[in-house]
């Protein structure tokens, strides 16, 4: 507690860090009374009505940080922005001139922002329009004349892109990455709504359940923190050289493989994708064609929360992601040629095609363990349900590695300001 206040005493002191923090407050609290500004012509009344009885729409809210449920000009959310980053990731693969691209430092990062951002609208127009199609067939919204519907419709893709330009805004001028950062604020802001909701279930259960569940809880938390850290040092060799008529002496130095490479990324992606069919089957229920309504109750059962094939199909989902964004950010080929560019070596191994092979094998049986782990996180709701008989459990350990990991990066990306700022002193 102590280095924690003494942390802060140090950021306080700062005033790059001081300013960077007030900007991410500021836009914190700009986010949390946009939450509270609804869209006009709904049934407030009725649409929590319907929140409280349907858990994926529970689940849903709790990620859209309370915009959902309040029906407010952001309900989207940020839920188009990451599936359009999906797309763009698996075509920055696909494609090798979009490949070329995100190779191209800083100017190519802002090329395949700038195309994110334009297929954001298509999907957020369909999302806008699934959602109003859902909202009228529950009778939460009126007829809307075509104006009407038009400034619906807009306003929903005004809000979405409002709240990225926010996430940007804190990347660029405040703490942390913006996306992850407002995900973790709409997370923390209904942590309460949560608890109230489990502590209703706590008064009807033994006292035996509580205990299983406040262990349970501070086991998940010390894993992700142990799994986040864990890292694999690979020693690396620079043999003497001579560049011009400077000696560089030889050195050591180590190569740090992380054991969960992706972070909290394949989370965020896999929750996008598997809500993504329960949105359909709500959308498709109450159409009045027989077929199509029986095709919307089939995937509103199959994709239930609590159900399995949901799980299996999450936890999948989970690997799969995991094992491709490594991929993404850590190209062996790429990591193996600047070693031996620069007269490195890997004790034992050749440089060059035997040093990639080694550094491959390494790498996927890092991913093996870091992505079974995030797998299990994903479903612990459904696991812990049934351990302690607890069915009001939403937030489970999606919410909480989400939670944790965006505090632990924070606090190392101000640790490193810090470290910098000191430095700074010296040369000063």
């Amino acid at each position: 507690m102590k280095k924690i206040l003494e942390k802060i005493n140090l950021v306080l002191k700062d005033p790059e860090l001081k300013k960077k923090v007030v900007f991410t407050l500021l836009i914190f609290l700009a986010f949390r009374l946009f939450v509270f500004l609804p869209v006009p012509a709904i049934n407030l009344t009725k649409l929590r009505t319907l929140f409280a009885s349907n858990q994926f729409l529970s689940l849903l809210d709790i990620f859209s940080g309370g915009t959902l449920v309040n029906f407010s000009v952001m309900a989207l959310g940020l839920n188009p922005y990451i599936n359009a980053s999906i797309v763009l990731q698996l075509l920055t693969v696909m494609i090798p001139s979009l490949e070329q691209l995100s190779q191209e430092g800083e100017y190519g990062r802002h090329k395949i922002n700038q195309y994110t951002r334009m297929l954001t609208a298509p999907l957020t127009i369909v999302q806008a329009v699934g959602i109003f199609v859902l909202l009228k067939n529950q009778n939460i919204i009126g007829s809307l004349s075509p104006l009407e519907f038009f400034s619906f419709i807009l306003t929903m893709v005004a809000g979405t892109f409002i709240l990225v330009w926010f996430g940007e805004l804190i990347s660029e001028y405040g703490l942390g990455n913006g996306i992850s950062v407002l995900i973790f604020v709409g997370i923390v802001a209904r942590l309460p709504v949560v608890f109230s909701r489990t502590a209703s279930v706590f008064n009807q259960e033994m006292v035996f359940n509580t205990i299983i569940f406040l262990v349970l809880a501070l086991f998940v938390i010390a894993s992700i923190v142990f799994i986040n850290e864990a890292v694999r040092k690979i020693p690396v060799y620079y043999a003497k050289r001579i560049k011009g008529n400077r000696l560089y002496q030889s050195a050591s130095n180590f190569l740090p493989l992380k054991l969960n490479q992706a972070g909290v990324i394949p989370i965020i992606f896999a929750v996008s994708f598997v809500l993504f069919p329960q949105l359909i089957g709500n959308f498709l229920v109450n159409v009045k064609n027989a077929n199509l309504a029986a095709t919307g109750r089939f995937l509103t059962s199959l994709f239930s929360p609590t159900g399995f094939f949901y799980n299996f199909f999450y936890f999948i989902l989970v690997i799969g992601f995991t094992y491709f964004y490594t991929v993404v950010v850590f190209n062996p080929q790429k990591i193996s040629e600047e070693i031996q560019k620069h007269g490195g070596f890997i004790p034992g191994i050749r440089p060059g095609l035997a040093t990639k092979q080694y550094l491959e094998k390494i790498l996927y049986r890092l991913t093996s363990v870091g992505a079974i782990f995030l797998g299990l996180i994903a479903v612990m709701p459904v696991l812990v349900s049934k351990v302690t008989g607890l069915t009001n459990l939403v937030i489970g350990g999606t919410g909480i590695l989400i939670v944790v990991s965006v505090v632990l990066e924070t606090f190392k990306m101000v640790e490193a300001q810090l470290v910098m700022r000191s430095y700074d002193k010296f040369i000063k």
